[in-house]
């Protein structure tokens, strides 16, 4: 293949390594020893996850999580433009603003829908296996290139943005990829193969609708345990979607993971467990009732549940 998964993971880490030098830089910084410590490391996870050895790479996750657990992770000084410099830009640029984060979605639908099976060469364009994440990662480097033609900037302004961009998230920037590393350990231990066998119980395996409708509520109602769908996509998955939508039905299963996910995101607006969502606005907007912010959005969250079941069950007919 040309563009793997890998390739991401690379550009990735050099964006967030690169970023890390202007960290240990930085001297406004009371903590940029230990705060360029954990973006380096955590450069280095992204770039090298393939070759170094999975115990490796627990340990330097563990010097991330002592570093962020002894207050180590602190904000320094960035380059920011004055107000009277933004809204300069702002009315050069206009709604033209909009176009390289429009152009994201629309690339990587592209890239699904039209390159899935484009080849160069013999070799395919795009990873067969993540040809998704890597139509969004191509999609974002475009994006990339296009912002930075739009307002004549340098490589190395993208980088220091993405520096304080990733800085200003902390350490919630990693809650994905530790999830998903904690979704992927339920599996390993059977809980998917025990959600299987006690939906099978309950309702019939027949059925497509059911299996698609105990698939999205199952996901809305384990991300609203877990705090985040990327712990509950594993387990929902292997437990409902692989035996029973996938193997049985023979549904796309790219189709099946993205409303799939979309539906695990319902939950995560009903939830108290993803406090970077939902209690954190909450306390610094200063609201009275901690749980308003999740109150709001229940009935939307109520709506797109329904209409991912409905979408998911008429693509599954189509399919």
């Amino acid at each position: 293949m040309w563009l793997s998964m890998e390739a991401v993971y690379i550009f990735l880490g050099i964006v967030v390594t690169l970023g890390s030098v202007w960290t240990f830089a930085d001297r406004s910084n009371p903590k940029r020893l230990t705060s360029g410590l954990f973006y380096l490391l955590y450069g280095v996870t992204l770039l090298f996850g393939s070759v170094i050895p999975p115990f490796y790479t627990g340990v330097l996750v563990l010097i991330m999580v002592a570093i962020v657990g002894f207050g180590g992770l602190k904000l320094g000084k960035y380059e920011e433009a004055s107000p009277e410099e933004r809204q300069q830009h702002r009315q050069r640029l206009n709604n033209r603003l909009f176009i390289p984060a429009l152009l994201i979605p629309i690339l990587t639908v592209i890239g699904v829908t039209w390159l899935k099976n484009f080849k160069i060469g013999g070799a395919f364009l795009l990873d067969p296996n993540n040809f998704t994440l890597v139509s969004l990662g191509v999609a974002t480097f475009m994006a990339l290139l296009i912002s930075m033609a739009m307002t004549r900037s340098t490589p190395f302004a993208a980088v220091k943005e993405s520096r304080r961009l990733l800085e200003t998230i902390g350490w919630a920037a990693l809650l994905p990829q530790m999830l998903a590393t904690l979704g992927t350990i339920f599996t390993t231990a059977g809980v998917g193969a025990a959600v299987s066998e006690w939906i099978s119980t309950i309702i019939p395996t027949h059925s497509l609708f059911w299996i698609v409708v105990s698939y999205c509520v199952g996901m809305a109602l384990f991300t609203m345990i877990m705090g985040n769908a990327f712990a509950a996509f594993p387990v929902m998955t292997a437990g409902i979607a692989v035996p029973l939508l996938i193997q049985q039905f023979g549904v796309d299963a790219n189709h099946v993971a993205a409303l799939g996910m979309f539906s695990g995101y319902c939950g995560t607006l009903m939830t108290p467990m993803a406090a970077n969502f939902n209690i954190v606005p909450a306390a610094l907007l200063d609201l009275r009732d901690q749980h308003h912010v999740i109150r709001v959005q229940v009935p939307t969250a109520l709506i797109l549940l329904a209409f991912n079941i409905v979408a998911m069950y008429v693509i599954t007919l189509m399919d």
